[in-house]
């Protein structure tokens, strides 16, 4: 039996995250008072109070980090372990931090950068859109057929796959789709068209930021968005960080893999249940909790403590 650490994305950010662990764990203070440290900025306000920054990439990425580990290092505290780990885009580096492959000040001062360097890379007319209800080798095929920049930014669950480009491609890859027989395709409020090629310089930026961080030794294994494969060698790490930003999230294969490794516990770490929803869709055999409350945290371990 194996447990799975896993950690959701941008988009499942809403104010008030994380405030009761802040509140009542000492520990998760420390993670969100250490992070105001290192980023010049005020965290708990930024994740606690109503203001239009949490939802701008720019702050969305390290109030998502800080409150998932904030949440990380209350259920480290009261014993539950995992065996491997894996993150949703962003949440990639709380599995980094969880993996203990990368130290907390390193992560934060890299995903604050990320945000930055994505925000600032996002061109005009970029698009993204969700296809509900459609085969992947059919979308990957109009993808290629369409005129323009039009790519995979995610394959999440089966019947949900997201696409990522400039607008007027990824505008006339919905229609061809809808007509190949996608149920739906929806755009997305997104600021910019994340994990396609025209995010290739935000991630050359990032690659910058990472040659200064120290990798760790990687003894618990972590899952790559990149390959859907767990990351062996420590030298692979920043290269794939880097690529990360403009390539696929492949999370369904992701979470394949580690069901073929044996995992049978999923337990998603943050705001919303984005990831145990894409669960139910592939596997619905298996256990998956969220941890987004301080009192799911005595609801996780009560189920472990029932096996």
């Amino acid at each position: 039996m194996k447990t799975a650490f896993i950690f959701p994305g941008q988009g499942a950010q809403y104010v008030g995250m994380g405030k009761d662990f802040y509140e009542q764990v000492t520990i998760s203070k420390e993670m969100f008072d250490r992070a105001s440290e290192i980023c010049g900025m005020d965290l708990p306000a930024l994740c606690f109070e109503e203001n239009e920054q949490l939802n701008i990439t720019e702050y969305t990425q390290i109030a998502m980090l800080v409150t998932e580990v904030a949440i990380l290092k209350a259920l480290e505290e009261r014993g539950v372990k995992k065996d491997v780990c894996a993150g949703l885009s962003l949440g990639e580096y709380g599995a980094l931090t969880a993996a203990h492959v990368m130290d907390y000040e390193d992560v934060c001062r890299v995903v604050r950068q990320r945000g930055i360097f994505m925000q600032e890379a996002v061109p005009t007319g970029g698009a993204m859109a969700a296809v509900l209800g459609c085969e992947e080798t059919i979308i990957e095929n109009v993808c290629s057929e369409t005129e323009g920049i039009v790519e995979i930014a995610n394959y999440n669950c089966p019947g949900q796959i997201v696409i990522s480009g400039e607008q007027q491609a990824v505008d006339l890859a919905a229609e061809r789709l809808k007509e190949a027989g996608a149920k739906r395709v929806l755009p997305l409020k997104v600021s910019g068209p994340f994990h396609s090629s025209m995010l290739k310089g935000a991630g050359e930026r990032l690659g910058g930021v990472l040659k200064d961080v120290k990798i760790h030794d990687i003894k618990v294994p972590y899952a790559a968005n990149v390959t859907a494969e767990y990351v062996k060698d420590a030298s692979q790490v920043k290269t794939l960080l880097e690529q990360q930003v403009s390539s696929s999230v492949r999370w369904e294969q992701t979470i394949r893999m580690m069901l073929n490794d044996g995992v049978d516990t999923f337990i998603e770490i943050g705001p919303g249940k984005t990831l145990t929803g894409f669960m139910k869709k592939i596997d619905r055999s298996v256990r998956a909790w969220n941890v987004e409350k301080l009192e799911d945290v005595d609801k996780v371990i009560a189920n472990l403590e029932g096996e």
